[in-house]
């Protein structure tokens, strides 16, 4: 228990990965603290490699600040993260993505004066061999010319992959707000990643937007041979794609498992709508996202 959250972890809860596959990302007793303020409180989740997973909870639960912490951003006050056996702790966001973890923002973070196709451009620099300036002087460093068109061809083929071909030429404030919303996971793609934190990928979404997106997050799972951890508050979305949920409340774990489970668990009831109301039986699945 910590006096700055007032709250316990629910008896007999422990974090795992609720599959039988290899954990690829492994949150190990995590606590980071602001001062007085305990932000996230003792977390510890395996996320199993090629699944679509979720981590939820109520505004204020810390969920943001777990992806902060796994992406470099945060350095945990105690605890560990680690990728593919690979600690994480401490290193600066471009050597996470360099690792091979990649991720999206709760509000969009694009180049808005530079092209649909810069965009992605730049994303792959991740993976570039040369140096930016060597491409300065083509006749001194030509290889560093062919990798920056092989880049850029890539990049288009990514483009192409999700839509946006052709907006390629087009600058990316111009393209309507779903537009943008795929352009920053096509930039997070280019980076050649293993896993990909999407945080609340159906933000600003209208409902038949927000249905797309879940074959949408599976193709994208499948043809990029990738495992996903997202963050949603569309409990349609993500009682919808998930196989397993981990749920936050003020930093702390108080539930996990998979969807049909966390939809009745009366912990997660009262986080999102408080005390006294039911858990929603069966019948009434689709309240949560489950028809």
């Amino acid at each position: 228990m910590t006096l700055e959250t007032g709250l316990e972890p629910e008896s007999g809860l422990e974090s795992g990965s609720g599959s039988g596959k290899n954990a690829i990302l492994e949150i190990e007793d995590v606590t980071l603290r602001f001062g007085g303020l305990v932000a996230v409180s003792g977390l510890s989740v395996r996320v199993p490699e090629g699944a679509i997973t979720g981590l939820i909870g109520p505004n204020g639960a810390g969920k943001t600040t777990v992806f902060n912490v796994v992406t470099g951003f945060y350095r945990p006050t105690q605890g560990s993260v680690s990728f593919r056996g690979r600690t994480l702790t401490g290193l600066p966001p471009h050597k996470v993505c360099e690792a091979g973890l990649a991720r999206t923002f709760q509000n969009i973070r694009l180049f808005h004066n530079e092209t649909v196709l810069e965009n992605v451009m730049i994303g792959a620099h991740v993976r570039q061999r040369g140096k930016w300036w060597q491409t300065l002087v083509p006749f001194a460093f030509p290889g560093a010319l062919r990798e920056e068109e092989e880049i850029r061809a890539s990049s288009m083929e990514l483009l192409s992959r999700l839509g946006l071909a052709a907006q390629a030429g087009a600058v990316s404030s111009s393209l309507p707000y779903g537009a943008q919303r795929r352009l920053e996971i096509a930039r997070a793609l280019a980076t050649r990643p293993k896993f990909l934190l999407l945080d609340e990928p159906a933000a600003g979404m209208n409902p038949q937007e927000s249905a797309e997106l879940l074959g949408f997050i599976r193709r994208l799972r499948d043809d990029f041979d990738l495992t996903i951890l997202l963050i949603e508050h569309d409990m349609k979305v993500v009682m919808g794609v998930c196989e397993h949920i981990w749920v936050l409340d003020r930093g702390m774990l108080i539930a996990e498992g998979p969807p049909a489970e966390i939809r009745l668990n009366p912990r997660v009831v009262e986080a999102y709508l408080g005390k006294d109301v039911p858990a929603a039986p069966p019948e009434h699945a689709g309240a949560w996202g489950i028809e």
